[in-house]
Parts: structure tokens; sequence; C-alpha cells
């Protein structure tokens, strides 16, 4: 997974090229999106429901992959597996690495939005 990177800098161009003016727009969004999603993700942890947990990270990882973010992705993937085999108790884990990882993808995305 480390092999991935953050930003998929190839996907963001055509992203960019192909939404033009809205490109910030959809990054913002991705970016509000994400942070509810890390939320539910949370939330279905603190509840002990494996099945929102697994749901929550299935979309959340293919908003991750739309935007560009393959890591995250991979991670959301992770815990999606874990949801769906009922592993909470790993979870906890990855959830901690998917904040992290996020945090990373908001700074790529912001120096890719001032440059």
């Amino acid at each position: 997974m480390t092999d991935k990177p953050h930003l998929d800098e190839e996907a963001l161009a055509e992203l960019r090229d192909v939404m033009e003016d809205e490109f910030e727009v959809l990054i913002q969004t991705y970016v509000a999106d994400s942070r509810d999603r890390i939320r539910g993700l949370q939330e279905a942890l603190r509840a002990d429901d494996s099945d929102a947990f697994a749901k929550t990270a299935h979309s959340f990882k293919g908003s991750c992959i739309n935007i560009g973010a393959p890591r995250l992705g991979d991670l959301c993937l992770r815990a999606e597996i874990a949801g769906k085999e009922s592993r909470l108790d790993d979870a906890s884990g990855l959830l901690d690495d998917i904040a992290r990882e996020f945090e990373q993808v908001i700074a790529g995305l912001d120096g890719l939005m001032v440059g």
C-alpha cells in the first residue's frame, strides 16, 4: 500500500481539464464530504455497527479513487473489509491511519489550489 502516492497527479490533471472552473468546487466538496465520512466511520465504530462501517468505508473509497487519492482509497478498502468481516477491533487503527492520510491528501490538494 505504501508504494502508492498520496495523490495521483495525472488523474487530478485530467479532472482539472474536464471540470475547468468547477475543479475547485469539486475539491471543496470532496474535502467536506470526506470529513463527514470520517465522522460516519467514527460513529459506526462507537456504535459497534460493522455494516454501517463497511458501507461508509466503501463509499469513501469510491470518492477517494475518483478524486485521485489512491493511498487513502486503499486504506478505505481495508476498513471496508474489516467492517464486512466484523473485525472492528482492527478498525480503530485503520481509522487513525485514514485520518492521518486524509490530512496528507488535504495538504496536497491545498498545494494544487495555490498552484
